[in-house]
């Protein structure tokens, strides 16, 4: 059976225009990171258990929303490694070893992430009062080692991507990238590092916020949506500009 990553090579799935694509085969690395993924996924479903009652599905239907939210940043986050095999095709020691930590750190921040956001949409929907808890709920003082644990594996996660780009980067002239290939490269790096600032802001005001407060640190995480749009717009421009320059030497 052909794996998801396959059948996206298969399809020509997200390739990018003006952007040659070096991986076409999927390796064992990649294999071993498809089933991590498999496995994560695994750990953010709701229940394993078909409801017995009424009562049991509204408590399995509460936890829903939380688990979309979780599985949106997964795949987010397999997509990005996804893309960086397709562009580069590395397998050295370096492309080994961070993914090796990007695993490790993707299993480690998963229970964080499934806790918060079932935390916080238990909150918004008040759900709690009249279903059944899916997790256990949040004293007050537990909240600023919530955001500390939370931004952490976040802040590693993208991390891991600011070195895997710029591992490619490094090796732009062992690759043969080419000037627009070399400057989205560029581009990767600045998007996965507006990941790892916001999640150092949020580590920040979780440290030094009164307990009050603590809550502003998770919702700098909204400022990722409006920085990241401002980047790609910024970059977009002169990327079109570059391809307009490259096309013109070329012609």
């Amino acid at each position: 059976m052909r794996t998801l990553r396959q059948k996206g090579i298969d399809a020509g799935y997200g390739h990018e225009p003006g952007f040659r694509w070096r991986g076409s085969e999927v390796t064992r690395l990649e294999g071993l990171s498809d089933a991590v993924f498999a496995f994560a996924v695994t750990l953010l479903v709701v229940s394993l258990e078909v409801p017995r009652t009424f009562d049991e599905l509204l408590g399995v239907m509460s936890g829903f929303p939380a688990f979309g939210a979780c599985f949106t940043l997964l795949f987010l986050i397999w997509h990005k490694h996804y893309v960086y095999f397709r562009r580069y095709g590395l397998q050295d020691t370096w492309t080994v070893t961070l993914t090796g930590a990007l695993l490790f750190l993707v299993l480690f921040y998963i229970y964080p992430l499934k806790f918060m956001f079932t935390s916080l949409f238990q909150q918004m929907l008040g759900w709690g009062a009249h279903t059944p808890q899916v997790m256990p709920a949040i004293q007050a003082g537990q909240a600023r080692a919530l955001m500390l644990i939370y931004s952490a594996g976040f802040l590693g996660v993208f991390a891991v991507f600011v070195l895997m780009y710029l591992h490619a980067w490094r090796r732009r002239a062992a690759l043969g990238l080419d000037a627009v290939e070399i400057f989205d490269t560029v581009s990767s790096i600045q998007h996965a590092g507006i990941f790892v600032g916001v999640a150092v802001l949020s580590i920040v005001l979780a440290a030094v916020l009164p307990q009050p407060l603590v809550g502003l640190a998770g919702w700098v995480y909204f400022l990722i949506g409006p920085a990241a749009a401002f980047q790609g717009s910024r970059r977009g421009r002169r990327r079109r500009r570059l391809e307009s320059k490259a096309g013109a030497v070329t012609a």
